[in-house]
């Protein structure tokens, strides 16, 4: 019967999907805010709400950070959020626990993060003195720059007949 089972490899085509379209957005860079003084309701009374001296330097350890100078207002406005989260993981209710590593996540906190971000340090990359991770030197200053003549020759090697060192 006609129409059973997997199409032949032979048959297979690689239809990629057209990528979905970006939206550009202007670019506009947002100053950190203070965590802000508010009040909050215990026992049927309002009472100033005291951030953990914990999450007030995790606060800070973010405004220091170098995700910073990338964040938007609406950034900042999440990461605020965020810390209420995190300063009711710091008075103990652990079950903010999730949420919070959920948010700090999309920032960026651990290497692991940063590496599914994409994120690297752009500082690394001149540190090795243009050499890889290895300390090896590169092809480049191995090689020089060669360039490839018609025949399969290089510009180095131009002028020298087969067999002969160069």
């Amino acid at each position: 019967m006609a129409g059973q089972g997997p199409v032949p490899k032979s048959q297979r085509v690689r239809r990629n999907r057209e990528a979905v379209p970006q939206t550009v957005l202007r670019w506009e860079h947002a100053e950190a805010p203070e965590l802000p003084d508010f009040r909050v309701e215990r026992d049927g009374e309002l009472v100033d709400f005291v951030w953990p001296e914990r999450t007030r330097e995790w606060w800070q350890t973010w405004i220091d950070s170098p995700q910073a100078e990338h964040f938007g207002s609406t950034d900042w406005e999440y990461l605020l959020d965020t810390a209420l989260i995190h300063a009711r993981l710091w008075r103990g209710e652990l079950a903010a626990a999730p949420e919070l590593r959920l948010r700090v996540a999309a920032f960026g906190a651990t290497p692991a993060d940063r590496a599914r971000l994409r994120m690297v340090f752009a500082e690394a990359d001149g540190l090795d003195g243009g050499r890889g991770s290895s300390g090896a030197p590169s092809a480049r200053e191995t090689y020089g720059q060669l360039r490839m003549m018609p025949g399969g020759r290089t510009a180095q090697g131009r002028g020298q007949s087969e067999g002969e060192d160069p």
